[in-house]
């Protein structure tokens, strides 16, 4: 565990983590760091960006800034909230999975291989369609199709683990599976799972933009998927508005940056042979 301290040191961590750390810091304090409100008029429709709206306005004449930063509250929440979800579960899996093997191993995998077998997005599409357009659908949706492939990471390396000679040393002391699996082998994982979960992150943020790009979310609350479906819908790049689809693009462009950077600089601490790359 001495070896997180030597995350902030990592200048790909700490890039990674200035970028999620400013749209964190911006989705926390939305209301006071917003000139307008997300649906207020504040000036002509499509306007170019200009001193008085930084990032131009949309067709209804509605500051595209002010929605960018009280969309990444949306954004962001669906990111963390199936990260940490889809991680727990898919660490929990593969953990039980691998440590048990046998029947155990058998029938969680083959569970996990129904949902890797079937696409993900159309899968997405259709449970969020058959559930209802609403944020707590899409985080749901994301958290059933992200799952699996981390418990299939995660058993991997704890078939590994479950053989060393340290877990051995553990058994013949006489302890029980359980203090095995939560006191030796989950904190050897640790470095695999957090790396998953930053990377979840992206995942999840461009899932729900997908999501409410191609109408399945709900179009009423603004986050960074809906300000593009609508922008597409009411044709912003036939009208010249290019600012209203490039400024929620490149907040997730961006969000999508400052994870895989977290993430590489997570492998490359906890992973010797790729120190130095």
């Amino acid at each position: 565990m001495f070896k997180l301290v030597r995350l902030p040191k990592d200048r790909r961590v700490l890039v990674g983590m200035s970028i999620l750390g400013f749209f964190t810091f911006v989705a926390i304090f939305a209301p006071f760091l917003t000139p307008y409100g997300p649906h207020q008029v504040s000036g002509p429709p499509y306007s170019p960006p200009s001193f008085q709206h930084w990032m131009g306005t949309d067709e209804l004449g509605g500051d595209i800034l002010s929605q960018v930063i009280y969309g990444a509250r949306i954004s962001l929440t669906v990111g963390f909230s199936v990260a940490l979800a889809a991680t727990f579960i898919g660490s929990l899996v593969g953990l039980l999975s691998g440590f048990y093997r046998g029947a155990v191993d058998e029938g969680l995998m083959r569970l996990t291989d129904v949902f890797l077998i079937l696409p993900s997005l159309p899968l997405a599409v259709i449970l969020a369609a058959y559930l209802g357009p609403s944020v707590q659908t899409i985080i749901e949706v994301l958290t059933i199709t992200g799952w699996p492939l981390v418990a299939r990471v995660v058993r991997s390396q704890t078939l590994s683990l479950r053989e060393r000679p340290f877990v051995d040393a553990e058994r013949v002391i006489g302890a029980g599976n359980a203090r095995i699996m939560f006191r030796v082998i989950i904190p050897n994982l640790l470095s695999l799972i957090a790396a998953n979960a930053v990377l979840a992150i992206t995942g999840a943020v461009v899932g729900e933009a997908g999501l409410d790009f191609i109408g399945l979310g709900n179009p009423s609350v603004v986050s960074w998927g809906t300000m593009l479906y609508w922008s597409q819908n009411l044709n912003a790049i036939l009208r010249g508005a290019w600012w209203w689809i490039l400024a929620p693009g490149l907040c997730i462009a961006l969000v999508g940056l400052g994870a895989v950077l977290i993430s590489i600089g997570i492998e490359n601490i906890f992973n010797p042979r790729l120190r130095g790359r």
